[in-house]
């Protein structure tokens, strides 16, 4: 009986996939250990979206203690609708409509700064409905795409310095926007991105090096220029986070430092094996953005450091397929991309995991797979299908 359910079953979901796909062989392309890899980081992340956020959706929300598994669940549905169709679409034809995405999510930057919603003191998303679009998450996708396929078209003129610094012009536009949010930690993940995307891509390394000195050039006079209009580069509120150190301290405990000396609370309370899952005390309220930017506190509280260090070596296996795609891609823009892609989620990594440990300041930086947030994941899912189709392509 169990075997012919089995059986039924595993038909119904192959007649699925391939009525939705519409190619198996598609499937069969698709590289399988980064497949493997992020679908079970995808499950852990769900699995930590629920226990971390259970006490708050009922205590802070008076909501039922599912919702934001239920919507964390919708996003990562949309993000696999979106990869379907993208499958069915050439590295070629991303490259062509990166240029009407980028003029749009460039226009929805500006759009966000008018009749955004603010949230956490930055005005960074666009209400839909009981959801909210952030344009500041496409915009990385988006720009890794554009330029990758920009300097491949241009790779004969890239002599040129109208040519080589087009890409890094127009998403000075997106960066500038995006610090008026005031969205600090995107915009230095966009602007870090945007430049290893030029230094990577075939610009002659003399061009290289003079183009460093007219964009921090550029930025200089800008800077200046908003100085001397009396305006702030950096809010005060951004400045004070620049002060990380010691955040347990008494005068620090309940202002800048609190989340931080909570989050080493709980990395303390897991210990080794940590106190079993749905059985974290800094969820109570304690660490106000658990299921966010704080959600692999407690993950160590709850499963302890060894789980922690498997996250982390499935991170390093991730990344290091990522980038042995890009390798074997069979061209400049699937090379740029794959690589992009790799570092995109790198920086991501880094920055969440510095910032819960005092390393750095903390950002608002999501944790790829793992945290909660709609837009940035269904940006993950279309990066990671970029690189998969590229994948695809390689092995046609």
């Amino acid at each position: 009986m169990l075997l012919s359910i089995f059986y039924f079953t595993k038909k119904y979901i192959y007649f699925i996939i391939y009525n939705i796909v519409g190619d198996v062989v598609l499937l069969k392309k698709m590289d399988k250990w980064l497949l493997l890899f992020t679908l079970i980081l995808f499950a852990i992340g769900l699995v930590m979206v629920f226990s971390a956020s259970n006490v708050t959706a009922f205590m802070r929300y008076n909501a039922s203690p599912y919702r934001f598994l239920y919507k964390q669940s919708l996003f990562l549905f949309v993000g696999i609708v979106l990869s379907i169709f993208m499958l069915k679409v050439s590295s070629k034809g991303y490259a062509i409509a990166s240029w009407p995405l980028m003029l749009v999510f460039t226009g929805l930057l500006g759009f966000v700064l008018l009749y955004g919603k603010t949230t956490n003191h930055a005005t960074s998303w666009i209400p839909i409905g009981p959801f909210t679009l952030q344009p500041s998450e496409f915009i990385k996708v988006i720009s890794i795409v554009w330029m990758s396929s920009f300097y491949e078209l241009k790779k004969d003129k890239l002599d040129s310095y109208m040519t080589s610094l087009f890409p890094p012009f127009i998403c000075i536009i997106s960066f500038v926007l995006i610090i008026f949010q005031p969205d600090l930690g995107t915009a230095i993940i966009f602007g870090l991105i945007v430049a290893f995307i030029f230094f990577l891509s075939p610009i002659p390394d003399n061009l290289k090096k003079k183009c460093i000195f007219i964009i921090l050039g550029g930025i200089t006079i800008v800077s200046l220029l908003l100085i001397g209009n009396g305006k702030e580069l950096i809010s005060s509120r951004q400045l004070s986070r620049f002060d990380f150190s010691n955040p347990c301290s008494e005068e620090k405990f309940y202002t800048d430092g609190n989340q931080v000396c909570n989050s080493y609370i709980a990395v303390n309370n897991g210990g080794l094996t940590g106190k079993g899952l749905g059985n974290s005390t800094q969820k109570y309220l304690y660490l106000p953005e658990a299921h966010t930017d704080f959600i692999f506190a407690i993950l160590l509280e709850e499963l302890g450091l060894i789980a922690g260090i498997a996250v982390i070596f499935l991170y390093f296996l991730t990344l290091v397929r990522i980038v042995v795609i890009g390798r074997r891609s069979k061209t400049t823009r699937g090379m740029l991309m794959c690589y992009c892609v790799a570092f995109y989620i790198f920086l991501h990594v880094v920055i969440n995991l510095m910032g819960i440990f005092g390393l750095m300041p903390m950002t608002g930086v999501p944790l790829p797979f793992i945290s909660y947030g709609g837009s940035f994941t269904i940006c993950l899912v279309a990066a990671l299908t970029i690189v998969q189709k590229i994948a695809i392509e390689s092995k046609a």
